[in-house]
């Protein structure tokens, strides 16, 4: 690879629904954006009313100021934070096109038509920079095709780079090269949209729709397919498609009315019309029904109907109807019901149901095994058309679609050998080199060994490791001879250089008593002779918090005594992950809320995901944070006073931020909330933090890791915060805004964030205001109202976000 390559400057051209969110996530990770787009071609009656001319850049950069201020205003955002916007510099493609000369990467995301992109592309040609990327988005058109009649240096920098729509939130980048593509091109981006743009890089052959979404799209019509065999409904086929499989929530009726059902057709139409010798060609067949629901444009989100449509009941409440595809007319939403599901209630995580799903008796075992079977079938007969590696086909549908599962590894999860048994029996017969490898003595494609994830290559016909991994820390691979320690709860790991990981696996891995003692043991141990401790795992969410259900089982036991000790134990464990003799690294990623956020707060040093959502979330049950959090933003209110910043007005930010249950949406947006402080550091791509993490460890440890003091030296206010705070309660209180409990809570939140009953500002200790938390805690789980929000949350099962 070419280490002198270096992108500052990325041109983008087009800046329609996934250009200009492209444009947003290259300023994302701090890169200048040039966004272009075409001219419109005539002025708008608004326009012409206020004197607006032609020639006026109000007009011709119209279309892309107005797509970008539409993209900057979506939710979720695809900023990580809004100011963000600024790095991007907009024009349009006539006037403006010679910008690209500064750019060290230019990027087409124009209209999917061939001819477009080739004049384009000639117009780029003049003022491209000698030696600068350029790559196109499409989802489908022939690469090769596109750089027909361009210049050699044209060619050689010129691949596919097929980002995933929401660019920042799907992590597929497929990099899709010509045979003139330049091996140094391919390297670099590769290597680039992992490290920096957070993706998993994939490199596939250049067939129709690549890989992801050949696979994807056989996917969704298998399962049309296979519910009209059955005669499932929609709302069914969504609760057999979802969560319950590790599969989005959107499941597949909610993803085509996201994604848009004229996109659906129009890439199953283009595969069926390219798939000339793909043996399950007749798959991507549109059904009538959805031909119908083209014809009427029910479209989805886009046109406010698809699968389903909003409208209200006879008592003018809203709900959603689903639609009947034997009538084509809308129904209330029915909810769901099968004897399998039920089966597979009381287990968490999706590939310990797989073998319960589909060894069921009723249509979901059925629809299972007919869906399951025929994709293992059709990825085993796409190698080598794809792809030559089975483990790009994973990655593809994994970071493309949100999968937790990939398709071969789903297959060893269900057995290898025994899955090709009723396979065979329901008439999927896979590919040749299926049999071949077992015959060889392989029983599954994918193992774990020596750190590393293996997978099985076929030409080869052994196990190599998944290239681009090396840089990686997973987990799931040291589970055989590095575990040193684990209980229920957690698992402590050693992962090289003396650095130990604590990892979590509870549900939604919040803490209870067994994290407490893992976190306890993880740095009693690593104070015996080891460089530092990690903390971090590889769930989809970091921790979602204290484990609430204790906390309900005493408040309403009124065990108050228990619920103090329960606090201070947390207390206590949090301080020592402050005050140990060694530096310990927390990494936090996804959800990372309440005592999650808290534990965050703590660490000698922050090594967050870029994805991370953290914040204190407590009030939203009826509590205040008390694990430390409180104490730990007056901590840090009082830092920030020496720095000259205005001393009400920064402990009144950090008193709505608590007092609104605030969630950072983004690391960069919990470093505006003081959550992560500027000398703690952010990670792109997950499959890279721990890494980061245990490299930011050994570093202190190198630097001569001194165990820090606590703190006796916290400014508080006393009496005149106190004030203020009481303010703006009682005139929330007084208009409405918050219930009186709600004023309660923030009367006991602000008792402490000023330090108490105090006549003059004074300086107080960590642990006086570790107290004051406490006691503010216990009292509240008292109260009726917080025992009937505990309650609800419990029953909800959803993690307690604002």
């Amino acid at each position: 690879m070419n280490k002198k390559r270096v992108i500052r400057k990325v041109a983008v051209l087009g800046s329609g629904v996934m250009g200009s969110r492209i444009a947003c996530h290259f300023a994302n990770i701090g890169l200048e954006v040039i966004l272009l787009d075409i001219v419109p071609r005539q002025l708008s009656e608004q326009e012409a009313a206020k004197g607006i001319t032609e020639a006026s850049p109000s007009f011709r950069n119209r279309m892309v100021n107005e797509s970008l201020e539409f993209a900057v205003k979506s939710n979720p955002s695809p900023l990580y934070n809004k100011s963000l916007v600024s790095r991007i510099k907009t024009g349009n493609l006539e006037d403006n096109l010679d910008w690209i000369n500064q750019a060290d990467w230019t990027i087409e995301v124009v209209v999917e038509n061939l001819e477009i992109k080739k004049q384009l592309f000639e117009r780029v040609e003049k003022y491209r920079k000698q030696g600068s990327l350029i790559t196109s988005n499409t989802s489908g058109i022939p690469i090769q095709l596109m750089a027909a009649g361009r210049s050699e240096d044209f060619r050689k920098h010129f691949c596919g780079t097929h980002f995933f729509n929401p660019p920042r939130y799907l992590r597929l980048l497929e990099i899709i090269p010509t045979p003139e593509t330049s091996a140094e091109v391919v390297d670099f981006l590769m290597n680039f949209g992992s490290l920096h743009l957070g993706k998993t890089t994939v490199n596939c052959k250049d067939t129709p729709a690549f890989i992801a979404n050949r696979v994807g799209i056989y996917s969704i019509m298998k399962v049309l397919e296979t519910m009209q065999k059955l005669e499932l409904n929609v709302d069914e086929v969504d609760k057999l498609t979802g969560p319950v499989i590790g599969r989005p929530k959107s499941a597949t009726f909610r993803t085509a009315d996201v994604v848009g059902l004229d996109t659906l057709i129009k890439v199953a139409d283009n595969l069926y019309a390219a798939l000339q010798k793909d043996e399950s060609r007749d798959i991507y067949q549109v059904p009538a029904y959805v031909r119908s629901m083209e014809q009427q444009k029910w479209l989805g989100d886009k046109s406010g109907q698809g699968f389903y449509k909003k409208a209200k009941n006879a008592k003018g409440e809203r709900e959603i109807h689903t639609l009947n595809l034997h009538t084509l007319q809308y129904e209330p939403g029915k909810k769901a019901k099968f004897a399998t599901l039920e089966a597979t209630k009381t287990i968490d995580k999706p590939a310990e149901r797989f073998k319960v799903l589909l060894n069921g008796s009723d249509k979901a075992g059925e629809f299972y095994r007919h869906t399951f079977y025929g994709l293992f079938q059709y990825v085993s007969n796409r190698i080598p058309e794809i792809a030559d590696e089975l483990f790009k086909i994973d990655d593809a549908i994994c970071a493309g679609f949100g999968w937790e599962i990939g398709i071969f590894q789903t297959w060893d999860i269900l057995g290898l050998e025994s899955t090709l048994k009723q396979m065979e029996t329901l008439g999927y017969m896979p590919a040749q080199w299926v049999y071949d490898m077992i015959s060889g003595g392989f029983h599954s494609f994918y193992q774990l060994k020596e750190g590393s994830k293996r997978y099985y290559d076929i030409p080869l016909k052994a196990y190599k490791a998944i290239p681009g991994t090396e840089d990686f820390i997973l987990l799931q691979t040291l589970k055989e001879n590095k575990v040193i320690w684990s209980n229920p709860g957690c698992s402590l790991y050693d992962i090289g250089d003396g650095v130990l990981n604590l990892e979590f696996h509870t549900k939604m891995n919040t803490l209870g008593t067994e994290v407490i003692l893992g976190i306890n043991k993880a740095i009693e141990t690593a104070e015996k002779g080891y460089n530092g401790l990690v903390i971090a795992n590889e769930g989809q969410n970091f921790s979602a918090g204290a484990n609430l259900a204790m906390v309900f089982m005493y408040a309403i036991e009124q065990e108050f005594d228990e619920i103090d000790f329960m606090v201070r134990s947390f207390q206590n464990t949090l301080m020592r992950v402050r005050y140990s003799s060694i530096p310990v690294v927390v990494a936090p990623h996804g959800l990372t809320l309440g005592g999650g956020c808290e534990m965050t707060l703590h660490a000698d040093r922050v090594q967050a995901l870029a994805e991370t959502y953290i914040g204190l979330v407590e009030f939203g049950v009826g509590l205040i944070p008390a694990g430390g959090g409180t104490k730990e933003f007056v901590l840090r209110c009082s830092d920030s006073f020496e720095q000259g910043d205005p001393e009400l007005y920064h402990l009144q930010n950090t008193f709505m931020n608590i007092a609104t249950a605030k969630v950072a949406t983004s690391a960069a947006e919990a470093k505006e909330m003081h959550i992560i402080r500027d000398k703690d550091g952010i990670t792109y791509n997950k499959d890279r933090q721990i890494a980061d993490a245990k490299t930011a460890v050994l570093a202190m440890a190198e630097e001569g890791y001194i165990q820090p003091i606590q703190r006796k030296d916290i400014k508080v206010l006393g009496k005149s915060a106190m004030a203020l705070f009481h303010a703006g309660i009682n005139g929330m209180k007084m208009g409405r805004y918050i219930s009186e409990h709600d004023q309660k809570i923030a009367q006991k939140l602000a008792f402490i964030m000023a330090g108490g009953d105090l006549s003059y500002p004074q300086l107080v200790t960590e642990q006086y205001l570790l107290d004051l938390e406490r006691e503010a805690f216990v009292s509240l789980c008292g109260e009726r109202k917080t025992q009937e929000r505990i309650q609800s949350i419990l029953t909800s099962g959803k993690p307690l976000r604002n």
